[in-house]
């Protein structure tokens, strides 16, 4: 497995990964809670990564893609400085329970390291679907901090 930074070349793979992700969490749910369009995501992709303003790490298996993980800099008081939040993060199931994501998370902390962030944030639903997920995490180090993510639309 090889574990690469994404480049705006990988953005129509990536994209597609993301909506596998969505329609997952979708599922698990039972609720439409994303609306994806593969074209204006890959978009965003490519000017995303353009600008600098994201990071993806992909796993590709020969030629293909078997997960990716995203990124961003973040900046608060309370965390000290400068950390990193990861949005995104999917690992195809044929990969799952191969050490992909594993692999990606390793990465990923390396790259928060060399970028002097105090720590990495990831937000999973609080819902028993995702238990396997929390677990995951929590292996990795991860814990819970409290609070719930909340959004509006602007």
């Amino acid at each position: 497995m090889n574990i690469r930074v994404a480049t705006i070349h990988d953005a129509p793979k990536i994209a597609e990964m993301v909506g596998e992700l969505l329609a997952e969490i979708m599922a698990a749910i039972g609720e439409q809670a994303f609306n994806f369009d593969l074209a204006a995501t890959s978009e965003r992709l490519r000017d995303f990564i353009s600008r600098e303003k994201y990071f993806v790490f992909v796993a590709v298996d020969g030629e293909s893609p078997a997960g990716f993980v995203a990124l961003y800099e973040s900046c608060a008081l309370y965390a000290e400085g400068e950390f990193g939040t990861i949005p995104e993060f999917y690992v195809r199931p044929d990969y799952r329970s191969k050490e992909v994501g594993l692999q990606l998370l390793s990465r990923v902390k390396e790259f928060g390291r060399s970028r002097g962030w105090k720590r990495l944030e990831v937000t999973t639903p609080p819902l028993p679907q995702f238990d396997r997920t929390l677990a995951f995490y929590e292996r990795e180090g991860f814990a819970i901090s409290g609070g719930r993510k909340l959004k509006v639309a602007l």
